[in-house]
């Protein structure tokens, strides 16, 4: 009952302050991530990139590359750090400090809208109890990452439909992907929970300090559907299709018996917070294992390049980058990659046969 009531609260509370849409919401070019760390550089005393990162739990690759456009946008300039040159010194130019302060502005007049709709004499009584939240969490062991050991394990009920909606949230706010991603995902998740097949195919949950932090699938790509929909990726491969064909070798029950041939890398995700435990690196490496037991040939995913740090533990598990193409996708202009890894060793072709 608690987990669902943490869980009905994050969905209002984040539906009433329009953290799905933040840019909209505040009438401003920012998504909700590059507006904190406008907000962490104008008001924090510390301002080295480990700092910020630290502090608002980022990603490395992503912060770097949100840095990058800020700079070249004009709002931060990046020098070395005057107590240790290995590190990154980051402070607002002038045309970021404006940004920072209308940022800052619009965000009281929102909060400001909010409490309007709250009688005045109840406004201490909503202060007390946000309050309350926040000295409770603060003060729960559970609550600090790393304190526990990550664990991956099957999907409980309710936790597909975890899935989706971190999918939506989190890269609606590290990269500004509009809801038709969410709904992407959302339609491979119902695919697998009506149709999937246990024996060759599987989902998994990264479980740390007894809360989900991430996902990833390992599902049969049908040679019917590899080119059905040129579609876009979470981090992995979200799989190019939502569709399944039937195959061949199918029973009466529509699972079908042959040796499956490729595997396909899907939905893989970390939680920001969670970064660092070597979870992404993990994920991956279940998928490779399951599918080589499996007897699948080879495991391929689709991805894009924006999405660095996926790519390169992409890289480091032995994928290569075979394809790539530019798209249009969840409202940005984006290049997709194929990548693939073989499982099995290819035939050598005997003396006197063709190659």
């Amino acid at each position: 009952m608690a987990v669902q009531e943490v869980r009905a609260f994050n969905r209002f509370y984040t539906n009433l302050i329009g953290a799905l849409d933040y840019s909209k919401h505040l009438y401003t070019p920012y998504t909700l991530t590059e507006s904190r760390v406008l907000y962490e550089l104008a008001h924090a005393t510390r301002t080295d990139a480990a700092d910020l990162r630290a502090e608002l739990s980022l990603d490395a690759g992503y912060l770097s590359r949100l840095l990058t456009k800020f700079e070249r946008d004009g709002l931060v300039g990046r020098a070395p750090s005057e107590q240790d040159a290995r590190r990154q010194r980051i402070t607002l130019t002038r045309q970021g400090r404006e940004a920072a302060a209308l940022l800052d502005e619009r965000s009281r007049d929102a909060v400001g809208s909010l409490l309007d709709r709250v009688e005045p004499a109840r406004r201490p009584q909503l202060t007390d109890a946000m309050r309350t939240v926040r000295d409770i969490l603060q003060d729960t062991p559970a609550s600090i990452p790393g304190r526990g050991e990550p664990l991956l394990r099957d999907p409980v009920p309710g936790e597909l439909g975890w899935i989706v909606q971190r999918h939506g949230a989190v890269y609606a706010a590290e990269y500004g992907w509009n809801t038709e991603f969410e709904g992407l995902v959302a339609r491979i998740v119902a695919d697998f929970a009506q149709h999937h097949d246990p024996r060759v195919e599987r989902a998994w949950i990264a479980e740390l300090d007894g809360r989900p932090v991430g996902s990833v699938m390992c599902v049969r790509d049908d040679a019917t559907n590899a080119t059905a929909e040129a579609n876009v990726d979470t981090g992995t491969d979200t799989g190019r299709g939502t569709s399944r064909g039937t195959g061949t070798g199918a029973d009466a029950s529509g699972i079908r018996d042959e040796t499956p041939g490729t595997a396909r890398l899907r939905l893989l995700l970390v939680e920001p917070g969670a970064r660092g435990h070597g979870l992404g690196q993990r994920l991956i490496g279940t998928v490779v294992d399951f599918a080589r037991q499996a007897g699948y040939r080879e495991v391929t995913l689709w991805t894009n390049d924006v999405l660095t740090t996926a790519r390169a533990l992409y890289e480091r598990a032995g994928f290569t980058l075979v394809s790539e193409r530019p798209h249009h996708s969840y409202g940005a202009e984006l290049i997709g990659q194929d990548w693939t890894l073989p499982l099995r060793e290819p035939a050598v072709p005997q003396e006197g046969t063709a190659p």
